[in-house]
This record gives C-alpha cells, structure tokens and sequence, in this order.
C-alpha cells in the first residue's frame, strides 16, 4: 500500500485537541463557575452527567465520517461545532437550565473529530507506527486538558465575559491547521453514492465483524477503567495533606504522569500483543491498587497513589488507541465509523465504575473504595485473560486439524 506523506506522529496526536480542550472546561472549570454560584452539588454533577452523554451516544452519528464528505470535512465541521458549543455554553454559564445543551453539543462534537481523526491518520500511517500515534493521541488529550484546565478560569475571569467565553471556546480551534495541511483521499465513491438504506447495512457489517465484537468486549469491561483517578484527589484530607499540595499534584503532576504513561505505553510490555498488554496493565493496576489499603496514609503516599493511579489509566488509554488503530486493517471505507464506535465504547466504564467506586466509598470510606477497585479490575482482567487464552488455544488446533 502507497501511503500518502504526512506530518510528524507527535504532530498528528493533536487530532484530539479539541477532545482535552473541551474536556477542562467541562469536567474542571464549569463545575468551578457553578459551584461559584452556589449551585447544589447535585445539581451541577445532573449537569456534568448530561454533557458527557455524548461519550455513549456519539457512535450514533460516526458513520456520517465515512459518507458523502472526507473525513477532513467532516473533522473541520465538527471542530468548529465543538468550539461554538463551548463559547455558548460559557456564555450561558449563568443559565445552568440552558447550558447544559451547549456543552452536549461541544462534546458530541469533540468526539466526533477525534472518530474522525482516528480513522483518517490511522489509515495514513504505517501498522507499524501506529503505537506512536495511538500514544501521541493520548498524551496530547491528557496534556491539552492540563493546560486548559491551568488557564481557563484566570482567562474566563480576567477578560470581559463574552471575550472570556471567546477565547476559552476559541482554543479548539487550534487543531485546525493541521487538519487543513495533513493529506486526506476523498470519501470512497460507493459510499457517497449509497442511500441511507444500504449504507446502515454496509455499517451493520461492520459492527458484527469478529474483531470489533471481541474489541468491544475488552473496551466496555472494567479491567482499566482506573475510575479512583477521578476519585482520589478528593481524599486528600484522609492521606493529611494539604489543599496546595493536593492541587498541585492534581494539576501540574497528573498532567505530566499522563503524559509519560501515554508515551512509555507501547516500550512497557514489548514483544506484547496488544492485546495481552491491556490486560496485563489491568491486573498492574489492580495490584497497585489493593497495595494501597494496607500503606500508611501520608502525604508522600497520596502523591505516589494519584501519580500512579493516572500513569496506569493514561498508559491503558494509549494502548486501547493502539487496538483501535489495529483493528481498523487496511483501506477500510468505514474506519472512522469503526474507530468511533471503539473509542465511545472505551468511555463506558469509566461512567459506571465511577458510580461503583463512589458508593464503596461512601459506604465503606477509602478502603472500601480501592477495594472495590481492585477487586472489579482484577476478576474482569483474568476473565478477559481466560477468553482470550482460549481463543487463541482454538485457532491453535483448527490450524493444526489443517496441517
């Protein structure tokens, strides 16, 4: 296969611009302005929940990246969607009724480029090098969300609100450059010429295909969910350290830990399939997880647990992108729409055992919480572990039976 020239990995990562961006300000700075308003915490996490339903329902709409237009168009629409979804949504953030539909549309657009994204460089770069860019995929969503999460309320604050709210969306748009200057072939001519009809038909297939099925199974399990990331930076008081200290870690030293648990991702298990690798991270993970029950409950430890709790998530984020990638083969029509539907499925557990680890915590205190953690991981990674092992164990005797 004849690959287009195309711009450095690194610089293909920042296709998922637009998805840390847009993640800061909602996850971490509108819960900021809203909870300046005195709003209940109830209601501003209806709030949060509402937005992020576009994790789940974005492989609805991902087909669209594969029909009719390329998938640069399609990119570059739904960048500029994201943007205008965020500048409304800050504009508005004194109408918690009305905002919250802003902010669905800024993630169901960010999910979409980053669909959009992953099936259109993966289809560029060699199998390979695809490691590289799943990696740089996950560092540059991790690190874009770092920055803007640093920034965006001394932004928001210290210009006039509509030039905040401007500014603050305006930052998506960063990734249009290159998205203007990487190669992209045009959509496939069948596929724009299909109906409705038979292009659901042609996306069904897809679906069904083994490979997206078993992916689909590791993606939506929570054997690297790592959801005590989100979690533990409110438990500060239970390892006695302090509030700078905690925000400090949590900002500055979880964004460099995802950074370095995206890139050392692929050097971590080599000679791995990538596959196993996921796997073996989860049961790392659990492992790390459960030792943290019986350690002293100190400052340093608190560090050590945050920092690595988020190494491991980042460095499952970059290999689940790797197995997206690979599963995409080559020339495929629909890689967006198959890249979108894994990447929205891998949001799925993050959601539910963020509700898990959150009732264990409040029943059992932070014990019960990484227990509960733990535990979840481990019996869905050897589960997977034994699916797997006798999957491959079957193709080993039909090849055989074929000798």
């Amino acid at each position: 296969m004849i690959r287009a020239p195309h711009p450095p990995i690194w610089l293909l990562g920042f296709g998922l611009w637009p998805l840390g961006v847009n993640g800061a300000l909602l996850l971490i700075t509108m819960p900021q302005l809203l909870a300046a308003q005195h709003l209940p915490a109830t209601r501003i996490a209806a709030i949060t929940a509402m937005a992020l339903a576009p994790g789940f329902v974005s492989f609805l709409l991902a087909p669209l990246l594969d029909w009719r237009w390329s998938r640069r168009t399609w990119a570059i629409l739904f960048t500029l969607v994201t943007s205008l979804g965020s500048v409304m949504a800050l504009a508005f953030v004194r109408r918690p009724e009305i905002l919250p539909v802003f902010f669905f549309l800024s993630n169901l657009g960010a999910y979409l480029v980053a669909a959009a994204c992953g099936g259109w460089f993966g289809e560029l770069v060699a199998r390979d090098r695809q490691g590289a860019l799943g990696s740089w995929f996950a560092a540059v969503n991790i690190a874009s969300g770092g920055l803007v999460a640093a920034l965006a309320i001394p932004i928001f604050r210290g210009l006039p609100e509509p030039l905040g709210a401007l500014t603050l969306g305006g930052l998506n748009l960063l990734a249009l450059p290159l998205l203007l200057m990487t190669p992209c072939p045009a959509a496939d001519a069948r596929l724009a010429r299909e109906g409705v009809a038979a292009f659901a038909k042609d996306v069904a297939r897809v679906v069904r295909r083994p490979i997206v099925l078993w992916t689909l199974l590791l993606f939506v399990s929570p054997a690297t969910a790592f959801a005590l990331t989100n979690s533990l930076s409110g438990y500060a008081a239970a390892f006695h350290t302090p509030e700078a200290t905690a925000g400090l870690l949590g900002g500055a030293g979880v964004c460099v830990a995802g950074i370095v648990g995206s890139l050392i991702a692929p050097r971590l298990g080599a000679g791995l399939p990538p596959r196993v690798l996921y796997i073996v991270l989860g049961l790392l993970g659990a492992s790390f997880s459960l030792l943290l029950i019986w350690l002293p409950r100190t400052p340093a430890l608190f560090g050590v647990a945050l920092l690595g709790e988020n190494i491991f998530q980042a460095a499952a984020f970059a290999i689940s992108n790797l197995i997206s990638l690979n599963a995409l083969g080559e020339d495929n029509p629909l890689a967006a729409t198959q890249f979108g539907l894994l990447f929205a499925s891998s949001a799925i557990p993050l959601t539910y055992m963020q509700i898990i680890d959150g009732a264990a915590f409040s029943a059992h205190g932070l014990n019960g919480g990484l227990f509960a953690d733990a535990a979840l991981t481990a019996v869905a990674s050897v589960v997977l572990a034994l699916i797997l092992w006798g999957f491959r164990a079957s193709v080993a005797r039909a090849e055989a039976a074929n000798r």
